[in-house]
C-alpha cells in the first residue's frame, strides 16, 4: 500500500493506493469511500480484493487529511470536489465506486457533478433522512441526538444515536416518549470530556444527511448506479433510507449481507460479515443485481 498527500487549495487529502496504476488487469481502481469514517474502515473490505487496485481515502478535516478553510462543516458538494480531485490525480481514468453511509451521499454528489468519474457506484445505506415518508420525525429524531450531545457529552449522544438508528419503523409519538438513552445501558461512558465537534453527533454533518440527489443529474449520466442495503437494516432507519432513494431513482434497493457496517470486522464495534460482503460486491460489480 502506498500512502498520498494531494494538496488542493483548501485542503490536504490523504489518499491510499493498494496495487499497481494504472491497473494490470484492465479494470478501473476500485474507490472506496465513507463519511465520517475514514479509509481506515475499509481496511478489511479492501483486503477481501487483492485482485484489484483499491483506493481509500480521508475526507477534509477527518483521519489525516487536514483541511485549510477555516470551516467545520461537511457538505456533499465539497467532498465531491475532493474525490473528484483525488480522482484526476489517480491519472488512470474513471473508477468503480463503492460508497457506504454518508460517503454514498458523497458519491451521489460525484456522480451528479462529475459523471464521467465513475462507471458503477454502488451507494450502501445513504442516510438520506429527509427521503422517507417521516421525514420531519427523522429530522426531529436527529436534533434529539445532538441535544443529548450538547447537554451531556459524547457517550449521551452516541446513546440517543444508537437509540434512533435501532428504532424499527417510523418515528412515532412512542419514539419521542422514550426517556433519554442511557450510555451505561449501552457500555458507553457516562462522563462527560467536554469535546463538541463530533461530525457524527454534532450538527456538522446535517448538510449531509438532509442532501437531495440531482435525479434529473443522475438519471443523465452513464453511470451505473445501485442502491445497496444490508439484511439486517430492514426496517431499521437507513434501511429505511435506502429504499427511499432506490425509490427516488425509480430503483428497488439491492440486499447485501450483514448491517450497517456490514463491510468491517469486529475493530469497530457490532462485527460484519466482510468475506460475505465481498463476495456480494464483486457480484454486483461484475453486473449482477
Amino acid at each position: 500500500m502506498e500512502t498520498h498527500t494531494l494538496k488542493t487549495a483548501s485542503a490536504d487529502l490523504a489518499y491510499d493506493v493498494r496495487g499497481p496504476l494504472p491497473t494490470t488487469d484492465g479494470r478501473p481502481p476500485l474507490f472506496m469511500i465513507g463519511q465520517p469514517m475514514d479509509a481506515a474502515g475499509f481496511a478489511a473490505l479492501a483486503a477481501r480484493f487483492p485482485e484489484r487496485t483499491v483506493v481509500t481515502y480521508d475526507p477534509r478535516g477527518l483521519g489525516r487529511s487536514i483541511r485549510r478553510d477555516g470551516r467545520v462543516d461537511h457538505t456533499p458538494q465539497t467532498q465531491a470536489d475532493d474525490v473528484h480531485a483525488v480522482i484526476e490525480a489517480l491519472g488512470a481514468g474513471p473508477v468503480e465506486m463503492f460508497a457506504s453511509s454518508g460517503g454514498a451521499i458523497t458519491a451521489l454528489a460525484v456522480v451528479a457533478k462529475y459523471p464521467a468519474d465513475v462507471t458503477t457506484l454502488v451507494a450502501h445505506e445513504p442516510p438520506l433522512i429527509t427521503l422517507t415518508p417521516d421525514g420531519p420525525a427523522a429530522v426531529r429524531a436527529r436534533a434529539r441526538v445532538r441535544e443529548a450531545y450538547e447537554k451531556r457529552g459524547w457517550g449521551a449522544g452516541m446513546a440517543a444515536f444508537v437509540a434512533m438508528t435501532s428504532w424499527e419503523g417510523e418515528f412515532t409519538d412512542a419514539y419521542f416518549e422514550q426517556p433519554e438513552a442511557d450510555p451505561a445501558a449501552f457500555g458507553l461512558p457516562t462522563e462527560d470530556y467536554g469535546s463538541r465537534d463530533d461530525p457524527l453527533l454534532s450538527d456538522r454533518s446535517w448538510a449531509v444527511s438532509s442532501y437531495r440527489p440531482d435525479t434529473e443529474r443522475l438519471a443523465a449520466a452513464p453511470t451505473r448506479i445501485v442502491i445497496a442495503v444490508g439484511e439486517e437494516s430492514e426496517g431499521l432507519l437507513t434501511g429505511r433510507t435506502s429504499v427511499a432513494t432506490a425509490e427516488l431513482l425509480g430503483q428497488r434497493v439491492t440486499v447485501f449481507p450483514s448491517h450497517h457496517g456490514g463491510f468491517c470486522d469486529g475493530e469497530f464495534g457490532y462485527p460484519g460479515k466482510p468475506d460475505e460482503f465481498a463476495h456480494r460486491l464483486r457480484q454486483v460489480l461484475d453486473g449482477a443485481s
